[in-house]
């Protein structure tokens, strides 16, 4: 009977005190949230309602003034006047204008007319008074202004040195050339001026000539040896 007579009365305890700290809370709570709502009014209140008093600047005084420059003026030199030199009295000179006489005026009777003069032919005219010049020497020629061969030409190419491949095909034609030849009478060179056809019957030709053409050079109209040119053609023919 004891035993649950205090087990009652513990759970009955535990309840008020419960109850009691949960009031305790809640009429905390509703302290601190009116106290400190009215202190945040206050404060604002009172921040507002103070004057901030703006501090003025103390105005600076001007600065002393400077002091008076005074500037001497030294007295003034004393210039003399110059002199007074009376004014010269120049010479009047009088000038008097001397012309020459004018040239006497003379007639132009024009370019005196020309000599006369007479033709002399061959466009030479000379004056009247003199004789004609002599008529000028003729030119000289020369007696042998081209190169002559010595000995017979057509023995210089013959039927014996007709190329033999032209000799097999049976190839004829004439070969057209001409020749330099210097003072001493030999050929210094050789071109063909008309061709055969062949190109072998043409070198032919021309080696032929090189190596057997004698001259006699031919001369200036002074008599002097010269080279000259020669001209002549090979006929290239199978013999019979």
């Amino acid at each position: 009977m004891a035993y649950a007579d205090s087990n009652e009365m513990t759970n009955g305890r535990l309840v008020s005190i419960i109850l009691v700290v949960g009031l305790h809370i809640f009429l905390g709570y509703a302290l601190i949230t009116g106290l400190a709502y009215e202190a945040v009014e206050k404060a604002v209140s009172t921040i507002t309602a103070v004057e901030v008093e703006e501090e003025i600047p103390d105005e600076e005084e001007p600065p002393p003034p400077e002091p008076e420059v005074v500037e001497i003026v030294p007295p003034p030199v004393f210039v003399p006047p110059p002199p007074v030199v009376p004014p010269q009295q120049t010479p009047q000179i009088t000038t008097v204008d001397v012309r020459p006489p004018p040239p006497p005026i003379t007639l132009d009777a024009g370019p005196p007319p020309p000599p006369a003069t007479k033709s002399c032919g061959g466009g030479i005219s000379v004056l009247a008074t003199e004789a004609c010049p002599p008529p000028p020497p003729p030119p000289k020629v020369s007696t042998r202004p081209n190169p002559v061969p010595r000995g017979n030409p057509s023995r210089w190419a013959n039927a014996n040195d007709y190329p033999s491949r032209a000799l097999r095909e049976e190839r004829e034609g004439t070969t057209r050339f001409s020749v330099t030849v210097n003072a001493k009478g030999r050929v210094d060179e050789c071109i063909v001026t008309g061709s055969s056809g062949h190109t072998d019957l043409d070198d032919a030709t021309c080696r032929n000539i090189k190596r057997r053409a004698r001259f006699r050079p031919a001369l200036d109209p002074d008599g002097n040896e010269i080279a000259g040119r020669w001209s002549n053609r090979v006929r290239w023919q199978i013999p019979q």
